[in-house]
């Protein structure tokens, strides 16, 4: 999502690093490449987490491709707002084009000889555009969202172990909450459903301690 910011930390990088062998894993045991879910609730770090896990890639000498889950909503996100705001109901899985995510990453590991067209949203703007990922032999595909465990062509799924309660400081520093009070009643929507994936992960990375401490 063009708009974003990324704050990495020494958590994103521990956390990529505790990914990273699971990812290895799989590649030796198939020879073919791999998907992996970075998930986690809003703040958790997920987007750091998976350019962390790239970059190590890149350092072992694969090739990888991050696909963001903020680019699959069905609405742009000021007008998802409004609509959660008109109806709350509509938080949750069902505001993501999961069956889109799905079938990109596995265009991407099964036909890395076409190009992709992917969703690309731009922030500021509320607007939801298009990009095209050129045509290459992907070792791994990387789709990062809070509800990505839910991908059923996830080869690895990767969690981070953070409530929202724990990662507010992290979230306003990342300036896109909207009034804080309707947000902590959708965040808490939110972690009941996500909580519940956390026992389909293949790693499960910890909170950092310093999480929730004044």
């Amino acid at each position: 999502m063009i708009g974003d910011k990324m704050l990495i930390t020494e958590f994103h990088r521990n956390a990529a690093a505790m990914i990273l062998p699971a990812v290895q894993r799989r590649m030796e045991q198939t020879g073919a490449p791999v998907i992996v879910t970075v998930a986690g609730e809003s703040g958790s770090g997920k987007t750091e987490t998976a350019h962390c896990l790239s970059e190590l890639l890149t350092e072992c000498g694969k090739q990888s491709v991050i696909l963001c889950q903020d680019d699959y909503f069905r609405l742009p996100p000021k007008t998802n707002h409004a609509h959660r705001i008109e109806d709350i109901s509509w938080v949750g899985p069902g505001e993501v084009r999961l069956d889109l995510m799905a079938a990109h990453a596995l265009a991407l590991k099964q036909h890395p000889g076409h190009p992709l067209i992917k969703p690309l949203v731009y922030f500021e703007q509320d607007e939801i555009s298009t990009e095209t990922i050129e045509p290459m032999r992907w070792d791994a595909v990387i789709v990062e969202g809070c509800y990505t465990s839910l991908l059923p062509v996830a080869d690895v799924r990767g969690f981070l172990d953070r409530t929202f309660r724990q990662t507010k400081e992290a979230r306003l520093a990342r300036a896109r909450d909207p009034a804080l009070e309707f947000l902590e009643r959708v965040l808490e929507i939110e972690h009941n459903e996500i909580r519940m994936h956390k026992g389909c992960a293949d790693v499960v990375v910890p909170a950092p301690e310093e999480d929730g401490k004044a």
